[in-house]
């Protein structure tokens, strides 16, 4: 006789969440990194988690230290963009959120001088520089698309930030929430985007605003974004706070 068992997969989601999630932190580990889970007990999950996190936070300051304000990410021509760009997020596409650009405003808060909020006009008046570049995604995919808006550097420089700040945070429509260290923040190529191609962000895409960072992972550059903030306090991610490496640079 063949015996069936059935697994429900919600009894076991917590655990698997939490191997998925050190599976990922452990990606990023050196040998000698590796080195210090010798004497762990891999069945002892707070030493573990403390060592992959710590490790994690090492990661960030070196990659912090490498990074270079000056250097750009690769750029491309029109006949490179793919078609269709790739829809990506933590939700089905039927979920995207359905925001008025008419009625929406841009928060600013924080370490600034103005936090008079933002309209879709207003941040269109700014300089409005374009670009096409290759998104990056953690899941192993790329694409490249063109995005143009203002660069973050000017806006920040608009509403009187303090750039000797440590980071420039975002709260979007749809939950999703990230950061930037400060140097990303006054990259060049990082930008608030408001168009896709020569058309408005389609809602897909992030409508009404995107920040484009070209320099960063793919979940590094928020999308429907509500609200922007200058803090020296660490302000995580959406997927950071589940494990991912904060800086994350492509």
């Amino acid at each position: 006789m063949t015996r069936r068992f059935v697994v429900d997969a919600a009894d076991h989601a917590p655990r698997l969440e939490a191997v998925r999630r050190r599976l990922f932190l452990r990606n990023g580990l050196s040998l000698g990194a590796l080195g210090l889970l010798t004497g762990c007990n891999l069945q002892d999950g707070d030493a573990v988690d403390r060592v992959l996190w710590a490790m994690s936070r090492f990661n960030d300051r070196v990659q912090a230290w490498m990074f270079d304000p000056n250097r750009l990410a690769p750029t491309y021509p029109v006949s490179a963009i793919t078609k269709p760009f790739p829809f990506n997020a933590f939700y089905a596409e039927d979920s995207v959120p359905d925001i008025d650009g008419a009625d929406w405003k841009l928060e600013v808060s924080g370490l600034v001088q103005d936090r008079t909020p933002w309209t879709l006009q207003r941040l269109r008046g700014l300089p409005q520089y374009a670009q096409i570049t290759r998104h990056i995604c953690i899941e192993g995919w790329s694409a490249i698309g063109q995005w143009s808006g203002a660069r973050l550097s000017d806006f920040l420089v608009r509403i009187g930030a303090d750039t000797r700040a440590r980071y420039v945070g975002f709260k979007c429509a749809d939950r999703y929430y990230g950061s930037l260290d400060m140097a990303t923040a006054l990259h060049p190529q990082t930008i608030l985007a408001v168009d896709y191609g020569d058309k408005p962000l389609p809602p897909e895409y992030g409508f009404p605003l995107k920040v484009r960072v070209p320099t960063k992972l793919g979940f590094k550059n928020p999308k429907h974004v509500a609200a922007v903030f200058v803090t020296n306090d660490y302000p995580g991610g959406y997927w950071e706070d589940q494990g991912y490496n904060w800086f994350s640079g492509s």
